[in-house]
């Protein structure tokens, strides 16, 4: 069995209306030293051994469900475990 954590985020030319929303609160506690914040999306998938490669079957999920790669990039790792 593997597990799989996925992290999301907008691409660096897309706008993160959130982030900045994020980092003007952030400066309104006097915390002027953040220059950005980006906000993303964290998933962990739990996926058994199987005919398809682990790799394979991770980008094809993100590809067409946990990102919209128009607009958002994605990181992952695999870890094997018990």
């Amino acid at each position: 069995m593997y597990k799989v954590e996925v992290f999301v985020t907008y691409k660096e030319s897309i706008l993160d209306p959130q982030g900045e929303a994020i980092k003007g609160s952030v400066h309104r506690m006097g915390v002027d030293q953040v220059k950005e914040i980006r906000q993303g999306k964290y998933f962990e998938l739990k996926i058994e051994k199987g005919q398809e490669e682990v790799e394979t079957l991770v980008e094809k999920i993100c590809d067409k469900i946990l990102a919209n790669p128009v607009m958002e990039s994605y990181r992952y790792t695999i870890t094997e475990v018990e």
